[in-house]
């Protein structure tokens, strides 16, 4: 029996992982909800505004990038991909020293359309974040999810979580 077995019983792990897949379900039916309300005023689905997101967040990010940090598979962030350098919104290229890997960059109809996006968040339902305000009225803030994104540091490592963090300094 290895040592971390020890930790736990089944029954806990199993009680453990029901629990943060139902919630986790639950909580992402909401947020995708929110979110396709936010996004569908400028014809994009949830993976586009996701690659745009991402290729903000990351100048010069690869389709791997993309990929990994979008929790999505490279061919689906290269299909999303597609689409928006179709409608303009992204550029593809290729590096001198690197001509394995397709990068993306957004182009400024695509910066524009972030922004917009930005300046019309309130203009949608947000049933996660009026969730929220009850403890935000409780604590004087927002649940900072810190034993989430620990577990997701786990999961995802170091560098999930460095850019993850990155994204949200920037809107700050």
């Amino acid at each position: 029996m290895a040592m971390s077995e020890d930790l736990y019983t089944v029954r806990e792990a199993m009680l453990y992982s029901q629990r943060i897949a139902q919630l986790s379900k639950a909580l992402w039916k909401a947020a995708e909800k929110d979110w396709q309300a936010w996004i569908k005023p400028y014809d994009l689905n949830i993976n586009e505004h996701h690659v745009l997101w991402i290729a903000s967040n990351l100048e010069g990010a690869s389709i791997s990038d993309i990929a990994k940090f979008g929790v999505m598979h490279v061919s689906t962030a290269f299909n999303f991909s597609k689409n928006l350098e179709e409608r303009g919104l992204l550029a593809f290229s290729k590096r001198n020293d690197d001509k394995r890997n397709t990068y993306v960059e957004l182009t400024e109809s695509g910066k524009s359309l972030l922004v917009e996006l930005t300046e019309n968040y309130n203009q949608s339902k947000h049933s996660v974040l009026e969730g929220s305000l009850p403890l935000k009225e409780m604590y004087g803030k927002f649940p900072e999810l810190l034993d989430l994104m620990a577990i997701i540091r786990n999961i995802y490592g170091d560098d999930f979580m460095d850019i993850f963090e990155g994204s949200l300094r920037k809107i700050e």
